[in-house]
């Protein structure tokens, strides 16, 4: 189930609910009673930690230079 954010209409208190995506969301605000109206969010990203599996000439495991291959300078190239 996901998490939501709202903000209350009355107080503009930020807060979140659990809830699931097809529960009726008549959320008020645990501060004021308020109603309160879900918030759109950036959602969630996937952070990966680890390398490409690619290496470059500069030393690095991502080109530094943008490019698909390695540029040929040394490590610390802009």
């Amino acid at each position: 189930m996901p998490t939501y954010e709202y903000a209350c209409e009355s107080c503009d208190h930020r807060f979140e609910r659990f809830h699931g995506m097809n529960d009726e969301a008549n959320i008020t605000c645990p501060r004021c009673g308020g109603a309160a109206k879900r918030l759109i969010s950036g959602g969630a990203g996937i952070i990966v930690k680890g390398g490409t599996g690619r290496s470059t000439a500069c030393g690095s495991d991502v080109p530094c230079c943008g490019r698909g291959e390695p540029c040929g300078k040394s490590h610390g190239c802009s």
